[in-house]
């Protein structure tokens, strides 16, 4: 569809903007303006992104779909539910893959899942699971933030949902399965993975229903039982908002552990005030300025319903929209220096958990969790720093963050 060169200048327009010249190729054809893949992001894709949202900050890649990056682009994009449609994918996606009244009655039974009552109570069950972790990792030594971030995300969702800790080798596979399975575009392979994460959720829910009313007082046997509308949720609605939960969240943690516990390493300043002890809300502002700074949530997609503009781009009804969290996160119209840590100045832009009615539901449970194994890794030891022996890798796209973060416990 179109053609990509890595020595294009970043800002060079389509073909089909006004008073371009015709293509050869004939008519729809265009010239991409990026390579969301190429060399240059996977060098440095916030570099990348920052370069782009200066030079180019609506880009058209080689598959047609167009990319905002600054702020204002993206969040006006997240919020005009009437022009952005989020049903993107062809499967079932409860319920930020839903639009208008269906978005809004779904989202208001997932949302019973997450107040602040429901997740008050979970707290200490989150702790125990964060300290038995971190108490089982050897102080002083060596750890992977990233790997370590996983397996507690997997005991937590599993403490959270009643799943049985058998499983917990079984879901980490999972998880590294699925992130290199979205990594190579293969539609098969992420088919195939999905199929498997599907299985083991069928597994959990179908034992509930056959177990009728002596099934464990839990949140799937809950979600089992749960109505919309008057009716059971289907089979297909249960499998979605579960893989939303747990499919989505067990890969999110491990990135998340890895940036928050590496800038604490990389800031000991930092580290030592949040070790003389913080109150719950002000170290949640740490975090999520630390995940703003370097966001594992690198973007989300839309379609546009009718034609836009966006600047002087020209999106067609039909036309893919990726709202680029990451550079939208470090704009420096927004945020002047975008590496400058501002937990509180900085609040109330932060992208991070998205921005509008399709704002993460599960916010409050991804930052009880991070908070957990952040305080549970400082009061098991007296310092955490880089480990000068093994380098960091950087994740690639679509994902953020690092995909291995190795740091020294003392």
């Amino acid at each position: 569809m179109g053609r990509v060169t890595e020595h294009l200048p970043w800002d060079e327009r389509a073909r089909d903007e006004p008073g371009a010249p015709p293509d050869p190729r004939g008519a729809g054809a265009f010239v991409a303006d990026w390579n969301p893949r190429g060399p240059r992001v996977s060098r440095d894709a916030r570099a990348a992104y920052d370069e782009l949202r200066e030079r180019c900050p609506v880009a058209r890649g080689a598959d047609g779909a167009w990319t905002l990056f600054t702020h204002a682009d993206v969040v006006r994009a997240a919020r005009d539910h009437d022009t952005f449609s989020n049903a993107v994918s062809r499967h079932l996606q409860v319920p930020n893959g839903l639009d208008g009244a269906t978005h809004t009655t779904f989202r208001a039974v997932v949302d019973r899942y997450f107040t602040p009552d429901r997740i008050r109570a979970l707290a200490p069950e989150v702790t125990r699971v964060a300290v038995d972790l971190v108490s089982q990792t050897p102080v002083p030594g060596a750890v992977d933030a990233v790997a370590l971030g996983a397996r507690f995300a997997v005991r937590a969702q599993s403490a959270w949902l009643g799943w049985p800790a058998e499983l917990e080798d079984d879901l980490l596979r999972w998880v590294a399965d699925n992130r290199a399975a979205a990594r190579s575009r293969d539609r098969a392979r992420t088919a195939e993975v999905a199929r498997r994460f599907d299985a083991i959720i069928r597994g959990l829910t179908d034992a509930r229903r056959l177990a009728g009313a002596a099934a464990p007082a839990d949140v799937t046997t809950e979600l089992v039982r749960e109505t919309v509308d008057g009716r059971a949720l289907t089979d297909a609605e249960i499998v979605s908002i579960l893989r939303n939960w747990t499919g989505g969240d067990l890969g999110s943690m491990a990135l998340c552990a890895g940036v928050v516990l590496t800038y604490l390493a990389d800031h000991p300043d930092l580290q030592a005030r949040v070790r003389a002890g913080v109150p719950d809300g002000d170290l949640d502002a740490v975090l999520d300025e630390v995940l703003r700074l370097d966001d594992p949530f690198v973007s989300n997609r839309r379609v546009a319903l009718e034609p836009v503009t966006v600047r002087d781009r020209r999106i067609a009804p039909g036309d893919t929209v990726v709202l680029s969290w990451t550079a939208a996160n470090r704009d420096p119209a927004v945020f002047g220096d975008p590496d400058e840590l501002d937990p509180l100045g900085h609040a109330a832009d932060n992208l991070v958990w998205g921005t509008g009615k399709h704002v993460c539901p599960g916010r409050p449970l991804a930052t009880l969790e991070l908070r957990a194994l952040v305080r549970a890794v400082l009061g098991a030891t007296t310092a955490v720093e880089p480990d000068p022996q093994r380098p960091r890798v950087r994740s690639l796209a679509p994902f953020g963050g690092y995909r291995v973060a190795p740091l020294l416990l003392r």
